[in-house]
């Protein structure tokens, strides 16, 4: 017995403690969390772990295992939830294999819309991973939050290793020494990548033999997205990013989802927490609509003004103290980074003619021709060093997207990768076209890709030394030796960045384009 609860059999044991399936004085079931002892040991502990769980109260239960009790005053603390019959996602992916379609679609929207209620509530969960998100009936559930807080802020008196979280899961800016007085609700958005990324594949993004490997890849290398299908590649690529400024929020995540769009621009200022009835009318929506027929008989009790808000975009007096250097829907400039949507004039605007050039059309940069443009009305900013190029498009059998990097000032000299729907390249741009050699091509990777169906398809350049890497929804196609190729006279090691567009014979071509982003290592 543990207080007034039956402990029946230990379900499982992590960081913070072990779980027990409990019989409650009813007869019904639940689970019971008994926090390690030598957290109660710390002054603080009972009335961190208080706060944490009268916090965890605020989280709809219909996306979380409910908070039914604690007791942070028991010689050996504890917390009371809801028993949720169901394997988790690292148990269901271990058996059956990873996830596909719908089913994949569903836990990335079960969990983005669990996060956003967390969030909402004030609430950080800490130790997002697979073995905490439960596949109920319904929706998923996420499990494991409400006490992370409590413990973390006791982890200085523990060993190293138990240092609250898992690793494979964790943020960059977690694995910094000031982690506890920083942390945001970025940090559960990074896991949220890497746990959709596992549903997709069955692997961590960051995989790696040791834990100081993995660290390593947390903090210097992309994510490894091979198997991430294109129409979540981009989404989980944002909130993989390292600086937890670039990812969406939760709110974000959920809208873009659903509406299979970019969110206008939500994220409020830092500290800040408006909005907590929009999240949880769009999480309740999410979810009653996911749930089939329940839903039908729970809509109604909504109410149509509120399903309308879901898809509506907030007013300018809600977004009025956001701050855009930290909204990923706000162009912004640095010595370091570019970003732009692309979703109207900002840092790229129209050039050339409307039947040939660059324009705004629904919301996306748009680039047509009948042989090769580009987009000459970008950023000067010139970058040296390596980098990384995404952007995200939308393109015909026929098109080809060329991102050039490197590029001098006039446009005349530089290199291009040309990224088309039936082979990659990377060519050397010497005096305009009259002297463009190819330094190396693949052909024919791009036929498993589908690119004819006109994406949307994340595409990537990776710019390290003398080498640059093409990439194609998060999946490596070419790796280019820069040095090599035809052409005399010295390269170049610094330049611009933009993009263009090159197509075949007959009718021109279009692409789109949207969510530019450059940033310098």
């Amino acid at each position: 017995m543990l207080g007034r609860y039956e402990l029946i059999g230990r379900l499982g044991e992590g960081g913070m403690g072990a779980v027990y399936l409990g019989r409650e004085p009813g007869g019904g079931l639940v689970a019971v969390k008994v926090i390690k002892a030598q957290h109660a040991r710390d002054e603080g502990f009972q009335a961190r772990f208080r706060s944490e769980v009268n916090r965890a109260r605020e989280v709809p239960a219909f996306c979380t295992a409910e908070v039914l009790d604690a007791d942070p005053d028991h010689r050996t603390p504890y917390l009371v939830v809801e028993f949720v019959d169901g394997p988790s996602l690292a148990e269901l992916v271990r058996t059956q294999g990873p996830l596909r379609g719908g089913s994949l679609h569903s836990i990335a929207v079960g969990v983005a819309t669990a996060l956003t209620a967390i969030h909402s509530a004030g609430v950080v969960h800490r130790d997002l991973k697979p073995g905490n998100v439960l596949l109920a009936p319904g929706a998923p559930k996420v499990i494991d939050f409400g006490i992370a807080k409590a413990v973390e802020a006791t982890s200085h008196h523990t060993r190293p290793e138990e240092t609250v979280g898992t690793l494979s899961y964790m943020a960059p800016e977690r694995l910094s020494p000031d982690a506890g007085r920083t942390l945001t609700p970025a940090a559960d958005i990074f896991a949220w990548g890497a746990v959709v990324t596992y549903a997709a594949t069955g692997r961590n993004p960051f995989a790696a033999d040791s834990p100081a490997a993995i660290a390593g890849r947390i903090l210097t290398q992309p994510p490894q997205l091979d198997g991430v299908p294109p129409a979540l590649a981009g989404i989980v690529e944002r909130a993989l990013a390292k600086d937890p400024a670039h990812r969406p929020t939760a709110q974000e995540l959920l809208f873009e989802l659903v509406s299979g769009t970019s969110s206008p621009a939500t994220t409020p200022a830092a500290g800040k927490r408006p909005w907590r009835g929009f999240a949880a009318a769009a999480a309740a929506v999410v979810l009653l609509a996911a749930a089939g027929g329940w839903a039908g008989a729970r809509l109604g009790d909504t109410g149509q003004d509120k399903l309308a808000v879901v898809a509506s975009r907030p007013s300018s007096s809600s977004t009025a103290s956001a701050s855009a250097s930290a909204d990923p829907a706000v162009a912004r400039q640095s010595a370091k980074e570019i970003f732009d949507p692309l979703t109207s004039p900002s840092l790229w605007s129209p050039s050339g003619t409307a039947e040939e050039g660059c324009d705004y059309d629904g919301g996306a940069l748009v680039m047509r021709t009948e042989f090769m443009i580009t987009c000459e009305n970008g950023p000067d900013q010139s970058f040296s060093g390596d980098m990384t190029i995404r952007v995200q498009a939308r393109m015909s059998l026929r098109s080809c997207v060329n991102i050039y990097f490197r590029l001098s000032e006039d446009g005349s000299n530089g290199y291009f990768a040309g990224i088309c729907a039936r082979d990659v390249s990377v060519s050397y741009l010497n005096g305009y076209l009259e002297e463009s050699d190819t330094i190396s091509v693949n052909d024919g990777t791009l036929k498993p890709l589908k690119i004819e169906e006109n994406g949307p398809h994340v595409l990537g350049v990776d710019v390290v030394k003398n080498s640059a890497k093409i990439l194609v929804d998060g999946k490596t196609l070419l790796t280019s030796d820069l040095s090599r190729g035809k052409s005399t006279g010295a390269r170049h090691t610094k330049g611009k960045v933009t993009f263009g567009v090159s197509g075949g014979n007959g009718p021109g071509v279009k692409v789109s384009l949207r969510d530019a982003h450059i940033t310098v290592k």
